[in-house]
């Protein structure tokens, strides 16, 4: 497998940078996603890993070995497309065959290694076929497969499951992790589906603009955001954000107050939906409106502070629209920001009022 590695890298089109000195290492092994809007670099950080773009500026490294002019044909990288790019007049055999083809694995040795691919994969009964022939889904094992069976040192993942219905990207989530476990590839997923990512990869880098905003587990980002825009990208339903000033142990938010413990001046608070609940203390409100979602509830509450919303297990709606409710949380569970420099306080807390 393969060590991979952004030193100082600067990618421009002519005069629009679209890459601002990126700098990340991935270990050997490593699931990696490169989570962001459309627009953010993460496309062009792969393709830049495939050698289908040359970098402008810094060095790209694998095992600690400059690749920056080797071509992408020597780069033993295997890379699943948005929209697959399978050869319609070819069978699914010879569309897995065709990358050997470079690199002149004989006959025999080839279609062993399309045997064992086909059968990881699942779609050893479909090699005869040809794709308009193939299912979205079984398109998809078709592309994976082509990717893998030249044993690539380095496997890239190009918003692979956007073409595919929600049942089927839960199923081939899965199923990619769990390949991906079990041959130890190194792994770069992109995306802008955060669930894709919190669910597959080991580590997250959540891009804007051409850079890194913060790299870490599900976990970190989604607990310990390191800026505004991260906790606002991280988690669904999305977290509520009130901007306010902070003084003398008391947060000002929209002509409401709530007490606060390490800031002061302009910050902004973060409290995720799912960290909310009603009780008979906190901050007062009525329900505005209500959304089911199957194994929970969203409320919409209307406070002093603005609308928030709060997320609650179970399928009864407890509380209806007009209901009189409080809102209380852990101030461990709140994130305080600051507004100007959009990153976070580590150590301020903010509590419900009583």
């Amino acid at each position: 497998m393969a060590t991979i590695e952004f030193r100082n890298v600067d990618k421009s089109f002519g005069p629009v940078q679209v890459i601002e000195d990126m700098n990340l290492a991935i270990g050997d092994g490593e699931f990696v996603a490169l989570l962001g809007p459309s627009g953010c670099g993460k496309s062009t950080s792969l393709f830049m890993l495939a050698g289908i773009y040359l970098p402008s500026g810094g060095d790209i490294l694998f095992d600690s070995s400059r690749v920056n002019e080797v071509e992408a044909r020597d780069r033993n990288v295997g890379i699943v497309f948005q929209s697959y790019a399978l050869y319609p007049h070819l069978s699914v055999r010879d569309n897995i065959r065709f990358p050997l083809r470079f690199k002149n694995v004989p006959a025999d040795e080839a279609d062993r290694r399309i045997r064992e691919i086909s059968d990881l994969v699942q779609i050893s009964e479909l090699l005869d076929r040809r794709p308009s022939q193939l299912s979205g889904g079984q398109q998809q094992r078709v592309a994976l497969a082509r990717a893998l069976v030249k044993d690539p040192t380095l496997l890239l993942l190009d918003e692979p499951l956007s073409n595919l219905d929600a049942t089927l990207r839960l199923t081939m989530r899965t199923e990619i992790k769990s390949l991906q476990e079990r041959l130890e590839i190194t792994t770069i997923l992109v995306t802008h589906d955060q669930i894709e990512a919190t669910t597959m990869a080991d580590r997250i880098v959540c891009m804007r603009a051409g850079r890194i905003e913060q790299v870490g587990t599900p976990d970190d980002l989604y607990l310990r955001p390191a800026s505004l825009f991260v906790a606002g990208f991280i988690g669904s339903p999305p977290i509520n954000l009130f901007a306010g000033e902070a003084q003398n142990g008391a947060l000002s938010v929209n002509g409401g107050s709530l007490p606060i413990a390490g800031a002061n001046g302009s910050v902004t608070i973060g409290l995720r939906p799912e960290h909310l609940s009603f009780g008979g203390a906190g901050l007062s409100g009525r329900v505005a409106q209500l959304e089911p979602m199957g194994r929970e509830v969203l409320y919409v509450v209307e406070t002093e502070i603005g609308h928030v919303r709060v997320l609650q297990q179970g399928t009864a709606v407890e509380h209806p629209t007009g209901d009189a409710v409080r809102i209380d949380f852990r101030p461990t569970d709140s994130l305080v920001f600051d507004t100007t420099t959009e990153r976070l306080i580590p150590d301020a807390e903010v509590k419900a009022a009583a």
